[in-house]
């Protein structure tokens, strides 16, 4: 077994994972993982760079990292960064940040590199007989990757909970004319992914990331979030139409006061339901099976 750690530093998270991975068989034993939302991607869609208070929050969760990585002694470190690094004009400052805290050069991946590892992490414990549609609802981007024990196509659009927020939602709750405008440029990301993947022809739809957990756990009326849970749930496409009619008619205040919500979707979890919601509805799925095991799983897989 290598003892690794992956990093993915998305638009509105970053998240570690420190894990023994046996490199022949794939079998994953996790020791720690984490989640803190640094919303990386503030204003990036608007301005183009990365926001100092947004670059100063993700190197403190880089340094709190950092201490675990060097306690539980990771042989090695891979760190992926994706859509908001990936746009922004001033990337070097991230780059150049993430090097001095942890001493390894982020590697800011394309849309199909970012597939490719999601579909490996998302699908390393289901069968390898089934055809999956695996999507993973980002805060900048969503993927869209189709195979069965190996990725057959694989396609990356802009549109992600919070970018999509910070592009059209201006009242709370967000209002008919906004809402609309969520859908209209959801729709416009599906035919661009169609282009490219067979969305509707697989056997099973595979849902991945916040947007798509937490879903999870309102669907399942959880007290408080529990990802053994949530893990391979299998939420009915008439749960998903309701919790997400529910959240748009939410306040920012009543979704505070939901435990499983965390602190930092709160403001981007109606945008993150409605692509759920359309997905589901576009390729014809009677349910979404939802994966804690993600594109941080696919890093440290492919570390070892």
């Amino acid at each position: 077994m290598t003892r690794v750690a992956g990093i993915d530093c998305g638009t509105n998270s970053i998240r570690l994972l420190v894990a023994d991975v046996h490199p022949e068989t794939g079998e994953l034993v996790e020791l720690d993982r984490r989640m803190t939302i640094v919303r990386l991607g503030q204003g990036v869609d608007r301005t183009g760079r990365l926001a100092l208070e947004a670059l100063e929050r993700t190197f403190a969760a880089c340094r709190e990292y950092a201490a675990v990585i060097e306690e539980l002694g990771a042989e090695r470190i891979r760190f992926v960064a994706t859509s908001a690094s990936r746009d922004a004009e001033n990337r070097d400052e991230f780059v150049n940040g993430v090097v001095e805290i942890l001493g390894v050069e982020p590697e800011v991946i394309t849309g199909d590199q970012e597939a490719a590892f999601s579909f490996a992490g998302a699908t390393c414990e289901l069968p390898g007989t089934e055809t999956y549609l695996v999507v993973d609802i980002g805060g900048g981007s969503t993927e869209f990757v189709t195979g069965t024990d190996h990725v057959q196509a694989a396609r990356s659009v802009d549109i992600g909970c919070v970018r999509l927020t910070e592009r059209h939602v201006r009242h709370d709750p967000p209002t008919a004319e906004e809402i609309e405008a969520i859908r209209a440029d959801v729709r416009a990301a599906l035919d661009l992914a169609a282009e490219a993947v067979p969305i509707d022809t697989a056997d099973v739809l595979v849902g991945l990331a916040g947007s798509v957990t937490t879903v999870a756990a309102l669907s399942l009326g959880l007290p408080a979030y529990d990802s053994e849970k949530v893990h391979h749930s299998q939420i009915s496409a008439e749960q998903v139409a309701e919790v997400t009619d529910r959240l748009l008619a939410s306040t920012h205040d009543e979704r505070a006061a939901i435990p499983v919500i965390h602190p930092g979707r709160i403001d981007v979890i109606v945008a993150g339901a409605l692509v759920l919601r359309e997905i589901v509805e576009r390729v014809g799925a009677r349910e979404v099976v939802v994966s804690e095991h993600d594109i941080l799983d696919g890093i440290a897989l492919s570390v070892a």
